[in-house]
């Protein structure tokens, strides 16, 4: 996970925020409003960040924003941080569009009554040619561009960097409070109050260093799967190349050791933060991996003991 990033400076770009803010039905609402310009009269929550995995060996998704309306087609919004590699934040959409039909099938629903679905991407960065804030996407056929297939599929990507006039005033504010600028819109200010409410609960930043420290150990035991099927892979190779690979598993082990103690300070800070919390040992032991005498000694080497 690198370097935990303090809680007093998330804002809702951040996925822990972002999902906090989008668990008001208020505020998720009026943002699919937004978005798709028309009313919906009621959400439900289908599950908070949903996590989808199938019965066969695949990567499973995290879902940030899961909901369904009043006419039965679900939504799925996601803020994307970082704008990955080649056309993985299109094939993304692919993959979770496969997803979510798959659970939506193996929840009892015949192919002729599966669900519309709108996926949505919300992205603080140029997305395609990066000319528009809004690029709505939906089966056309090629032969014919004004027929589109019945497959109830929508896949919407925002970006804050779009350069046309192609969005509402609101709209076009909102996409610039996700780009870090602030502006006088009512929603936009709401958002904003209401971050700062979630950062005056104590409680709240407990869960988030919990919810970090979850997430990093996972990032760590994707880490250690792979170096391990990497190990496992070179001495497939034979020995033959016994020097060259001594001196790479050399610098493995030196990039191994670098990101262990990454690791091992970033837990370090989120245990000091819970320790000005004043968060009981017992609890902060559960959640860390550490020892009451090893959260002690931090506390007494970082003055908050």
């Amino acid at each position: 996970m690198g370097k935990i990033k303090p809680w007093e400076e998330l804002s809702f770009q951040d996925d822990y925020m972002f999902k906090r803010v989008m668990s008001r039905k208020r505020f998720c609402k009026r943002m699919l409003e937004k978005i798709l310009r028309m009313e919906i009269r009621d959400i439900r929550y289908l599950e908070e960040e949903k996590t989808i995995k199938t019965a066969y060996e695949s990567k499973g998704i995290r879902l940030d924003v899961y909901v369904e309306d009043d006419k039965r087609t679900v939504y799925n919004v996601e803020m994307q941080i970082r704008k990955p590699e080649k056309d993985g934040l299109y094939k993304r959409t692919r993959y979770y569009q496969s997803m979510i039909d798959g659970d939506l099938l193996m929840a009892g629903a015949r192919y002729d009554t599966l669900k519309d679905t709108i996926i949505i991407f919300i992205c603080p960065f140029e997305v395609l040619d990066g000319k528009r804030h809004m690029y709505t996407f939906q089966s056309i056929c090629v032969e014919d561009r004004n027929m589109v297939m019945p497959d109830g599929t929508t896949k919407i990507l925002l970006s804050s960097k779009g350069q046309m006039d192609d969005v509402t005033p609101d709209m076009k504010a909102f996409l610039e409070y996700v780009d870090g600028k602030m502006t006088e819109d009512t929603f936009v200010h709401e958002i904003e109050q209401e971050i700062s409410n979630i950062k005056s609960q104590e409680q709240e930043r407990v869960s988030y260093m919990t919810y970090a420290m979850k997430i990093q150990e996972e990032r760590d035991e994707a880490r250690a799967e792979g170096r391990a099927e990497g190990r496992a892979e070179g001495r497939a190779e034979g020995r033959a190349e016994g020097k060259a690979e001594g001196r790479a598993e050399g610098r493995a082990e030196g990039r191994a050791e670098g990101k262990a103690e990454g690791r091992a300070e970033g837990k370090t800070e989120m245990v000091i933060e819970m320790l000005k919390a004043k968060q009981p040992l017992d609890f902060i032991a559960r959640i860390s991996n550490f020892s009451n005498e090893k959260i002690s000694e931090i506390g007494r080497l970082h003055g908050v003991l």
